[in-house]
């Protein structure tokens, strides 16, 4: 996709503000598949596979897959009700709210294991780099920070927070293999 993207306009699966007049109903799933720059690309590829292998084995690829698409659903469910509130017309692109929803879902299953953050290159138990990470995208989205969609962040994790709770309360512990 991300090749194609720069061969044909595909802006229209970008996710569209609702007053832009150019939302659509598919956007909500398609922006997830679209990348402004290959650092972007780069970056969202690398979580993906740094916190979203270990959990896909854990949980299977279905359940994985159900996962990512709750936290893609809730990045764009928040970043459109922010988008009303504050008026921007910019669409957003990007899988970031999946990995931020992988984060969450990360520390919750494993919140002692120690990691190392490219930046700051400090080692530090999971719990706390998610939720440093989760605080700087607070403080950035209120701040106005612009050119990152900082609630749809905010959003994954809330999604992937919500999916977790929602598998521990249901008969359904994919962890528990």
């Amino acid at each position: 996709m991300f090749c194609l993207q720069w061969l044909l306009p595909l802006d229209w699966l970008a996710l569209w503000p609702l007053g832009s007049g150019r939302f659509m109903p598919w956007q909500p799933i398609t922006y997830a598949l679209l990348h402004a720059d290959i650092w972007h690309l780069f970056f969202n590829m690398l979580g993906l596979w740094m916190f979203g292998a270990e959990l896909e084995m854990l949980w299977g690829r279905r359940r994985y897959v159900q996962f990512l698409l709750a936290s893609v659903l809730a990045a764009a469910v928040c970043q459109v009700l922010i988008g009303l509130l504050m008026s921007g017309m910019a669409p957003t692109i990007g899988a970031s709210g999946a990995l931020y929803g992988l984060l969450i879902a990360s520390a919750i299953l494993f919140p002692n294991r120690v990691v190392m953050p490219l930046f700051p290159p400090i080692p530090m138990k999971q719990r706390t780099f998610v939720m440093v990470f989760g605080g700087l995208e607070l403080l950035q989205g209120l701040t106005g920070f612009t050119g990152v969609a900082h609630f749809a962040h905010l959003g994954g994790m809330l999604g992937g927070w919500l999916m977790m709770q929602h598998w521990r309360r249901s008969s359904v512990r994919p962890w528990r293999r």
